[in-house]
């Protein structure tokens, strides 16, 4: 028995989640996370069927197809259980508490993650993806839930006592460590040295396969004269490798190989606004264009197929085209031939095409060997005329083939991170568009996403914002305002950082444990509240908080924020001692603590200061307070100061609160700059 998922519509078409959606039409009586489904529980006296995963998650597919779908498959899941589908992008924080229980029952975690829950949403059994069948020593979606069932009407005091347990795990695992008093001294060049021990010299990046890009990591990195050539390194391969689009721009997800050649095809917004601010940060330490070139190509990117009418950008883009993982990306010899005829075989050269070692066998019957495009070799300069016409050709080619789909929800939090990199690249480039594109974001952010209480709301969709904002919303955005104000002067930007770190103190930070919680105060709790200070993918919800106290410290001399920022890196010492490849983030805050304060305030109308701002984008500065006003106004560190009565710019600098003579020379400033560097 097979029914046909359209015959049949469930609760989730009420969803605006796009991986909800994409379950509407299973035969499965699906419900969504809520107290419709937590009565339903109760009322029925059945367990609860999590089933998580996210919209651009290739497996997650699979599952949905070969389980989901059948109608076998479906109607025991409806006998026996109450189903919830969850997407783990717009609940966050309860995906990261169930995924404890995947972890401690199965020693690993990923999605689809399936979890059984007592009515009462405590875990008993939990795990990734089945198999419609048994396969190599997994047991088959069926029997899993057969032996669940089963024991619940017959043994249910054993599946108590497994959910009793597994809380108590989460609740240890959740809870705040243990403190180890003031930071070892050798703190960041421990990290570095660790750190070094995972390099691979060889194609660059940490670990082996799969590799993931890190870019937390790598931020903290630049930051340390000895982990500098670590990224660049490492930049440089990803930007040559298939991991980044070489047609289109942008970074896939992870390689599946060392050598970041075969990637994992989806592309995510976090990934790629976080890497553009590292490709910048990059640049002007190192001067590589070929580094700022992959910053602004993924820009382009981002901003072509990812951003929304309203200013708001997409998530993420799909692994698979047509229900085949990476096909839109992927050529064959006769594909390159057909689009550039006599110059086929120098860019399959070029593309590593004709490479006999470098083929993508896509899961499908249909489909014989392709190639994933990458660069063997650095481009010559007398080639790049000929490529980047090439390029463009294959990329209107590859339009016309069935594209990844987009999901188009807009979640406040990532929004932050590319919020940052619009800044930065306004900033460092001196390009008025990307400032123009940022404060778009900003102002749809503002007027959609801002719930009654000041505090950011989670997620937008179809002209609808909602879930309660987490930590990541709040803090995240509030860097990105930091970064818009260093970059375009809107005294109004840092103003509401200030509102939303005022927010963060109040309903996130936990004096006691000394952590900012994932949820806010005002929230209920689910079984217990969680601090997250793992980057992961990305920067943790701990380590942004953290990083925003520091800057509202700086900016504002608020002491209060100095220390716990201070208490918050503190709180995870030991960690970062033991683990430093996992906490980018909150080492990036060490060192921001640890750095000398600097201060570089630039006075003028926005035509007088340009030249001084060209001279300051030149050099990196991620630690550096920098305030651009007309009149003086504001600031801490503008008090006092005010610009020229002739129209020309001036720039004040000061170390460690000790300030230089005001200078209005371009070579005197610069020389002033360069003291201040890392």
């Amino acid at each position: 028995m097979t029914d046909s998922p359209l015959l049949y519509t469930n609760r989730l078409a009420q969803e605006t989640s796009p991986y909800l959606r994409q379950h509407m039409h299973n035969p499965v009586q699906w419900y969504a996370w809520g107290e419709e489904a937590f009565a339903a529980a109760r009322q029925q006296d059945r367990p609860i069927l999590l089933s998580v995963g996210y919209s651009t998650c290739h497996w997650c597919h699979v599952m949905a197809h070969e389980s989901f779908e059948n109608g076998t498959t479906a109607a025991y899941m409806n006998a026996h259980f109450v189903n919830v589908k969850l997407d783990r992008e717009e609940r966050p924080d309860v995906d990261g508490l169930y995924m404890s229980a995947v972890q401690a029952m199965t020693g690993s975690g990923g999605w689809p993650m399936t979890v059984f829950l007592t009515p009462d949403l405590r875990p008993f059994y939990a795990g990734t993806y089945f198999p419609p069948r048994d396969m190599q020593g997994m047991p088959s979606f069926m029997r899993v839930m057969e032996s669940v069932a089963g024991t619940w009407t017959n043994e249910r005091g054993k599946l108590e006592s497994n959910a009793e347990a597994l809380t108590a795990h989460i609740r240890e695992a959740s809870a705040a460590p243990q403190q180890m008093g003031d930071w070892p001294p050798e703190l960041l060049k421990h990290a570095v040295e660790n750190l070094s021990q995972l390099h691979d010299p060889v194609s660059g990046g940490f670990g082996r396969a799969p590799k993931f890009p890190s870019p937390t990591t790598l931020s903290f990195l630049l930051t340390q004269p000895a982990g500098r050539e670590m990224v660049l390194h490492a930049l440089k391969a990803m930007l040559r490798g298939g991991i980044y689009d070489q047609l289109g721009g942008g970074f896939h997800r992870y390689s599946v190989d060392a050598q970041w050649r075969v990637p994992h095809f989806e592309k995510m917004l976090y990934d790629n606004a976080q890497l553009v601010r590292v490709l910048l940060s990059g640049y002007t330490l190192s001067g590589d264009p070929e580094l700022l070139a992959g910053a602004l190509d993924t820009l382009a990117y981002l901003e072509r197929e990812m951003l929304s009418p309203e200013g708001g950008f997409y998530s993420a883009q799909d692994a698979d085209s047509g229900g085949i993982e990476g096909l839109t990306f992927v050529w064959t010899p006769q594909e390159f031939r057909e689009v550039l005829g006599e110059e086929a075989e120098e860019m399959m050269a070029v593309f590593g095409v004709s490479d006999p070692g470098n083929f993508y066998e896509p899961h499908h019957p249909e489909f014989g060997r392709r190639s994933v495009l990458y660069l063997p070799s650095r481009i010559q300069p007398e080639q790049a005329a000929r490529v980047e016409a090439a390029r463009q050709k294959l990329l209107a080619a590859r339009s016309e083939r069935i594209q990844p789909g987009t999901d188009d929800k807009v979640l406040t939090g990532w929004n932050g991170l590319m919020l940052s990199a619009l800044a930065d690249a306004a900033r460092v480039t001196g390009d008025a568009h990307w400032l123009t594109l940022a404060r778009h974001n900003r102002d749809f952010v503002k007027a959609n996403m801002v719930g009654p209480s000041g505090s950011l709301l989670h997620t937008y969709k179809g002209g609808q914002a909602k879930v309660s904002g987490l930590l990541e919303d709040q803090a995240l955005y509030a860097l990105g305002l930091v970064a818009l104000y260093r970059a375009g002067g809107d005294l109004q930007d840092l103003t509401w950082a200030r509102q939303l770190w005022q927010n963060v103190r109040q309903n996130y930070w936990d004096d006691e444990s000394g952590v900012f919680y994932t949820t806010s105060v005002q929230e209920a709790v689910l079984l217990t509240r969680r601090a997250e200070f793992f980057d992961a993918a990305v920067l943790s919800s701990h380590a942004a908080a953290t990083q925003l106290a520091v800057w509202m410290a700086r900016y504002f001399g608020d002491e209060e924020a100095e220390r716990v920022a201070r208490r918050a890196v503190q709180t995870y010492s030991r960690e970062l001692l033991a683990t430093p490849a996992g906490l980018g983030g909150l080492l990036f805050a060490a060192a921001h603590l640890l750095a000398p304060e600097t201060e570089v305030a630039l006075l003028g109308n926005e035509q007088a200061r340009q030249p001084l701002e060209r001279e300051l984008a030149g050099v990196e500065l991620p630690f550096t307070v920098i305030a651009l006003s007309e009149t003086g106004e504001g600031l801490p560190v503008l008090e006092g100061r005010s610009a020229d009565q002739d129209g020309r710019g001036v720039a004040y600098i000061c170390r460690g609160r000790v300030c230089a003579l005001p200078t209005r020379d371009l070579e005197a400033f610069r020389a002033q700059l360069n003291s201040l560097a890392l």
